[in-house]
């Protein structure tokens, strides 16, 4: 029967006392480099993980971690949660998830719940109907450890990580131009969300440096951020009804984009033909759609592991932390067939000279 190493059994193996063996793993001041090299390794070659019941005991922690999103079923937040999970269970944490569903009154629930059952912090991604944030508010006001990803707000002082969501947007819409298309719709989520502002400003600003007139008539705000099918499709149908027509669509967020292409596909047209399409979007499948999804990718996972060590090092600070950074990190964007050029469809064809 497997038994997994301990403390003990490798102070045993090394001639060390359980005492620096532990003090050793924690990372003391009062350990050499050189033993805790020596430490640190053999406990490394032979798969120790620290018993988290044991610890909970004896530093009066629960060894857990709370996080809130919208929904587990989303691409990018189920990356997210895999970076999460990747470092708190070599940290000795317990991972305790809860989805809102976009709903701001199932976040104040949750919180209250995770708060209720002792987690060590949370790991927040707030909803699409959070508009303001008092229950976060009093939880850190208390000392309580509290991270935002992604979904941030810009009301509490503490650790955020986010993508760079002006210049993914930018990148994408540029794109689009590039490509020979000028009337680009955005469809997008609740204009309370901080995704969505600078989403929008990333796109009106690529708009902006190439001359094109801003239309507010082609940005759409579907609040439940896609969960909803029929408020995207109705988002959808109502720009193709316009007089001037979009010839491409923007949209931000991982499930609007999969649903806009399946909506414009049940209008009947086709993509990108009648209706271009570029998106945010984590899934692994937009390669194997039909057409490939041009999409802006976020490094989710890492999300998910830089937010976690920054919960960890709050959690475990002997001291108050009172400086704090947002971590930024960087979009790419994968151009497939839903926004092939029209710029491709209007080069003429080389006529062959005889000589």
């Amino acid at each position: 029967m497997y038994e997994p190493i301990t403390i003990k059994d490798i102070a045993k193996a090394l001639g060390l006392s359980t005492s620096t063996v532990s003090r050793a793993l924690r990372g003391s001041y009062e350990i050499s480099p050189e033993t805790k090299k020596l430490v640190i390794e053999y406990a490394e070659q032979y798969n120790y993980r620290p018993n988290p019941i044991a610890l909970s005991l004896k530093e009066r922690r629960s060894r857990s971690i709370g996080v809130v999103v919208c929904e587990i079923a989303n691409n990018f937040f189920s990356q997210a949660i895999n970076g999460i999970e990747s470092i708190a269970y070599n940290r000795g944490y317990h991972v305790i998830i809860s989805q809102s569903h976009e709903s701001y009154d199932r976040e104040v629930v949750n919180v209250e719940h995770l708060a209720s059952r002792s987690v060590d912090g949370l790991l927040v991604s707030l909803s699409a109907e959070t508009d303001h944030i008092e229950h976060f508010k009093n939880l850190h006001e208390k000392g309580f450890p509290i991270v935002f990803f992604d979904r941030i707000t810009e009301e509490i002082e503490t650790f955020k990580v986010v993508v760079d969501n002006y210049k993914g947007a930018y990148d994408a819409t540029q794109h689009l131009i590039d490509s020979g298309y000028s009337r680009i719709a955005h469809v997008t989520s609740s204009p309370h969300l901080s995704i969505t502002r600078e989403r929008l400003e990333g796109y009106k600003a690529a708009l902006a440096d190439n001359g094109i007139a801003l239309n507010e008539s082609y940005i759409r705000y579907c609040n439940h951020g896609g969960m909803i099918y029929d408020e995207l499709e109705d988002a959808v149908k109502s720009l193709v009804g316009l007089k001037d027509r979009p010839d491409a669509i923007f949209s931000a967020g991982d499930r609007l984009t999969i649903s806009c292409l399946n909506a414009l596909k049940s209008i009947g047209l086709a993509i990108p033909d009648d209706m271009a399409l570029v998106g945010f979007s984590n899934s692994p499948l937009v390669e194997l759609l039909s057409p490939s999804l041009t999409a802006v990718k976020q490094p989710a996972f890492e999300m998910g592991q830089v937010a976690t060590e920054l919960l960890i090092k709050l959690i475990e600070s002997k001291r108050p932390v009172t400086e704090f950074e947002k971590v930024v990190l960087q979009t790419d964007i994968f151009k497939r067939d839903s926004s092939a050029g029209k710029t491709a469809e209007k080069k003429p064809k080389a006529k062959k000279v005889v000589s």
